[in-house]
C-alpha cells in the first residue's frame, strides 16, 4: 500500500468511527449547497441489483413538511430538527415498463446495437416474469437499504450527521408526500444535518464485535 492509499484507509475509517445515529439535531444548522449535491450524487451512483435502481429519493427541506413528518415517525425529533430529510422508496412496481426505460437508457448511454439491447433486456424481462409481484416489491425495498449505506457512507466523508430510522407510519409518510401519485412507496429515512452540542450520544464509544467474531476467512 502506498503512502497515499494508506492515509485514504486510515481517513475512511476514522470517518467510519466518527459517524454515529445522530439522536439530536441543531435544527440552526443547516447543509450547504455544494455539499448537499455530493451527498445526492452518492445517492445516484448507489448500486442496485441489475442496476434497476427501483427507487425515488424524496428529499424534504420544508419545515411545516417535516413537522408533520416527524409527528408520523411516533414524535422523535430527527426528522423535524435535521437540515434535510432524506425519504428512501421504492418504486410502486418494479414491471415490464420499468425495465424496457432501464434498457433503452442502458444502450443510449453505452451506445448498444439492437442485439445486445434484446439480450441484457430479455435478462431482465425473465426477471420480472419469474418473480412474483409481492416478491419484487420486497426485492424494490431491500435495494434502498443498499442505497441508505452509500448515503451513510458518504455523509460521515463529508462530515454530515445522519440517523437511519426505520420507526415511523409508513403510510402516514405516504399520505403527506403524496408518494403513491409519485408512484412510490416509502422504505425507510436519513435524516441529515449536524449534531447538537448536548446529543450526549455522539460520546458514547462505538460498540462493534472484533473482526475475529463477524468476518469468516474461507
Amino acid at each position: 500500500m502506498t503512502p497515499a492509499e494508506s492515509t485514504k484507509a486510515e481517513e475512511l475509517i476514522k470517518d467510519l468511527n466518527w459517524r454515529y445515529a445522530t439522536k439530536k439535531f441543531d435544527a440552526t444548522r443547516k447543509i450547504d449547497a455544494e455539499t448537499f449535491a455530493a451527498i445526492e450524487e452518492a445517492l445516484r451512483l448507489s448500486a442496485s441489483s441489475y442496476g434497476l435502481q427501483p427507487w425515488k429519493f424524496i428529499v424534504v427541506t420544508d419545515p411545516e413538511i417535516k413537522k408533520q413528518l416527524s409527528a408520523a415517525a411516533y414524535n422523535q425529533s430527527q426528522p423535524g430538527d435535521c437540515s434535510h430529510l432524506i425519504v428512501l422508496a421504492r418504486i410502486a412496481r418494479v414491471d415490464q415498463a420499468h425495465v424496457d426505460h432501464y434498457v433503452d437508457f442502458v444502450g443510449q448511454v453505452r451506445n448498444l446495437d439492437s442485439e445486445k439491447k434484446a439480450a441484457y433486456g430479455g435478462m431482465l424481462t425473465n426477471f420480472v416474469k419469474n418473480t412474483p409481484d409481492a416478491a419484487r416489491d420486497v426485492w424494490a425495498a431491500n435495494q434502498c437499504y443498499i442505497a441508505l449505506g452509500f448515503l451513510l457512507s458518504a455523509a460521515a466523508a463529508l462530515g454530515v450527521d445522519a440517523c437511519p430510522m426505520e420507526g415511523f407510519d409508513k403510510a402516514a409518510f405516504d399520505r403527506i408526500l403524496d408518494l403513491p401519485a409519485k408512484a412510490c412507496h416509502s422504505v425507510v429515512l436519513c435524516p441529515l444535518g449536524y449534531r447538537s452540542a448536548d446529543d450526549h450520544y455522539a460520546d458514547l464509544a462505538k460498540v462493534r464485535f472484533p473482526v475475529s467474531e463477524v468476518v469468516i476467512s474461507v
